[in-house]
């Protein structure tokens, strides 16, 4: 085995350490976490179909106008119960208010599949015109 890869076998075995969860709290988060990405993908197409004429077609430009960064909380019915702003863009407060608009007017989201409520973090990716993408449906930048 060469030196290279005995480095790479160890540094993975102490990330997955470190990314064990510990206790009934941290193991609860993950597996919140572990549902997420499905429910973001399903969450990000409703978002798709309910803002059709506001997708930007294509791939994005090298610098796109404002991103904004939301923690979007669903009951299991898929009802908005809260948002959280997690990163936000100084120069367009203006495109974080229409960001939380949208997500209001698009409740209810698709049912959950587990008993409580549902978080999931999405980013915004603006242009000038206010069109826009979704991180997680994203076809990239130019």
């Amino acid at each position: 085995m060469t030196t290279r890869r005995a480095i790479l076998i160890m540094t993975g075995t102490l990330l997955a350490a470190l990314a064990a969860p510990v206790g009934a709290q941290t193991m609860q988060k993950a597996l919140l976490t572990a549902s997420s990405p499905s429910y973001r993908t399903d969450a990000a197409r409703h978002v798709y179909a309910t803002y059709a004429n506001q997708i930007f077609k294509g791939m994005l430009p090298p610098l796109v106008h404002a991103i904004v960064v939301v923690e979007t909380e669903v009951d299991k019915a898929g009802n908005v119960q809260d948002i959280r702003v997690v990163r936000s863009p100084s120069h367009a407060p203006e495109v974080t208010e229409a960001v939380l608009a949208m997500i209001h007017k698009a409740s209810p989201f698709p049912e959950t599949n587990q008993r409580g409520a549902m978080k999931f973090t999405e980013v915004w990716l603006v242009d000038h015109s206010g069109q826009f993408q979704l991180h997680t449906l994203t076809e990239g930048q130019r």
